[in-house]
């Protein structure tokens, strides 16, 4: 096993699970689990808090939305669990889930539930030099990654079993709506309102949606595992809590919105977590250019959804900002939150201005 799969830690103070609860409620679902439970938490995300729970026989991965106040149509365990359980015969590129638990009935009082832990390689902002990448195997894992958001685009949801997953007509106005409340609601006096920029999103909103398809969400390199053997072959994707019905070019939108590129300014290519700059890898001309081909959709309105995209992650930030202004959560990486909420809608400000 390499040192590029998944990583935990040890668990961050107030985010502590009990070992002899956690234990019980696994036994009460899996059969045949041995020893104790070691219980740690994956350093990544930032959003809902996922851990590893150890046996002797087996690993497995509980995911539970984040302690504090929350959005109420946010964090939504119950819904990534059906969207993976639905998907995965269909799409194998999701974990086998075992259960879950609504938040009326779990000790945690919290929705949670409990899957497979994939092993695999995982990346963050770097490929490492172990790995031995030039542009050839750099540009072929990057049309892996967005090939397989273009396979996940052309499921049939009614096929698997989405068909009642949601509405999908009307999404892009109840989506640029929605966050637009939900940034109102989580504003610190410490960051910009950013009015011109919601308005332009409610001004310039295209009419109706070029498709229906099933949405992630939160599409990008660091929240998918690669295949041990074959690091080209996305084998999970992970983080499927804002998973949608909807048009896939808002979803496309999000993804492009967390790739970089050369020409973006300094501070939104070190918030980066990706190696989108590394060498083979596409530009976001490149990127649509594939993505429209493969999907015959019409691409020429591009830069509303990736401004779209842009002020989503702003919100995304802001919110989990707004819980560490008030003491709601104590992970000090969350101080730098505010900062990067005016970066990004800046940045979205200036996608504006460019046209």
């Amino acid at each position: 096993m390499s040192d590029e799969l998944n990583k935990t830690v040890s668990v961050r103070e107030g985010e502590e699970l009990d070992v002899r609860v956690i234990d019980a409620v696994m036994r009460e679902h899996i059969d045949g689990l041995k020893g104790t439970p070691i219980i740690r938490q994956f350093a990544s995300g930032h959003s809902n808090l996922t851990y590893s729970i150890q046996y002797e026989d087996r690993n497995l991965v509980l995911r539970r939305p984040p302690f504090g106040t929350r959005p109420k149509s946010g964090h939504s365990m119950i819904r990534e669990f059906r969207v993976m359980n639905a998907l995965k015969p269909a799409f194998p590129a999701v974990p086998e889930t075992y259960f879950h638990v609504t938040e009326s009935h779990s000790p945690l009082c919290a929705e949670f539930y409990v899957m497979e832990q994939v092993v695999g390689r995982k990346l963050e902002r770097h490929i490492p030099k172990s790995w031995g990448f030039g542009e050839k195997e750099g540009r072929k894992l990057c049309l892996s990654f967005f090939n397989k958001l273009i396979e996940l685009h052309k499921v049939d949801y009614q096929a698997v079993g989405l068909g009642d997953f949601g509405k999908p007509e009307g999404y892009v106005e109840r989506q640029v709506l929605g966050w637009n409340r939900r940034y109102e609601k989580a504003l610190t006096d410490d960051v910009q309102a950013f009015t011109d920029v919601r308005k332009w999103l409610v001004d310039n909103m295209p009419k109706g949606e070029v498709a229906h398809s099933i949405l992630h969400g939160d599409y990008r390199l660091d929240n998918v595992i690669l295949c041990e053997e074959n690091p080209f072959e996305i084998k999970a994707i992970l983080d499927w809590e804002i998973s949608a019905l909807g048009d896939p070019l808002m979803d496309f939108g999000n993804t492009l919105a967390y790739w970089t590129e050369a020409s973006d300014p300094d501070e939104m290519k070190a918030m980066c977590m990706q190696p989108c700059m590394a060498p083979g890898m596409l530009s976001r001309a490149e990127i649509c250019e594939l993505y429209a081909r493969e999907t015959g959709y019409d691409l020429s309105n591009i830069n509303y959804y990736l401004v779209y995209g842009i002020f989503r992650l702003a919100v995304i930030l802001q919110q989990i900002y707004y819980r560490y202004y008030h003491g709601q959560t104590k992970n000090p990486v969350f101080k730098a939150f505010g900062g990067r909420t005016d970066m990004l809608g800046n940045y979205a400000r200036a996608l504006i201005d460019k046209g």
